[in-house]
């Protein structure tokens, strides 16, 4: 079994769970959390997201994520790029007011009397009755409409809260000059074919990043979620993926 069979099997695999894992996820409950003093399941989430995204990127993203998964089957129905640019800066607004609210909470509170990881959920599972199903089918329909709407992955380039916890990771590592998981590239090795462009799930100009790798040793965008479908597909090997320092 191919890598991106592999990959594409998790993502499935981690939609069929969403229902279980929902409220691990949920910015939320972390506000909610907060206003009680208790450390939940998604603020846990969360750091970790953002403490591993520092070694391995936002491979999270790529394998693990259900609304990744629900986008890509998304993919059957429509696979136009998003328009990007400055559109992709909306999800960092939406996740600094976010983080002002929990740190607000917090603060409110003035205590933490309890760490509780399975915070609002029976025996660990998110969905239980018909509340939580209102909640969980309205996620669902916030992920999948923009992609509908606004093409791949538009979810993740627009909306998405956990996306800046691993953008600002990778930053973060680049800053201290630290090893971690990329795409590289060697530009004498491409032969110019582009099929890195048309299979990147994020619609990243994966070409370009190719092209000037005599200034960059890899593909820096901070969209880039290290699924590795572009090197996987490039014949030449011009695309491969590194674990090291980025030139």
């Amino acid at each position: 079994m191919t890598r991106q069979k592999i990959r594409k099997l998790l993502l499935i695999v981690s939609l069929l769970l969403f229902p279980v894992t929902l409220f691990y996820f949920s910015p939320a409950l972390i506000i909610e959390a907060g206003l009680e003093g208790v450390i939940n399941g998604s603020f846990i989430v969360f750091i970790a997201l953002f403490l591993s995204s520092i070694f391995l990127g936002r491979l999270f993203c790529a394998y693990i994520c259900p609304g990744g998964g629900l986008q890509e089957c998304a993919f059957l129905v429509t696979e136009k790029p998003p328009k990007q640019r400055w559109r992709n800066n909306i999800k960092y607004g939406i996740w600094l007011v976010w983080i002002l609210a929990v740190v607000f909470c917090y603060i409110f509170k003035g205590q933490i009397i309890k760490i509780d990881f399975f915070y609002q959920t029976e025996h660990g599972i998110s969905v239980t009755n018909i509340f939580s199903y209102i909640i969980y089918y309205g996620i669902i329909l916030l992920i999948l409409l923009p992609a509908l709407i606004g093409g791949k992955r538009a979810f993740c380039h627009y909306i998405c809260w956990m996306a800046p916890f691993m953008a600002i990771g990778v930053k973060l590592r680049k800053l201290l000059r630290l090893p971690g998981l990329h795409i590289s590239t060697e530009a004498s090795k491409c032969i110019s074919c582009k099929k890195c462009n048309k299979t990147c799930p994020m619609c990243i100009d994966v070409y370009g990043f190719v092209k000037n790798s005599m200034k960059s040793s890899g593909i820096s965008d901070p969209e880039c979620i290290q699924c590795g479908a572009c090197a996987d597909t490039c014949s030449p090997q011009a695309l491969k993926y590194k674990f090291g320092k980025d030139r």
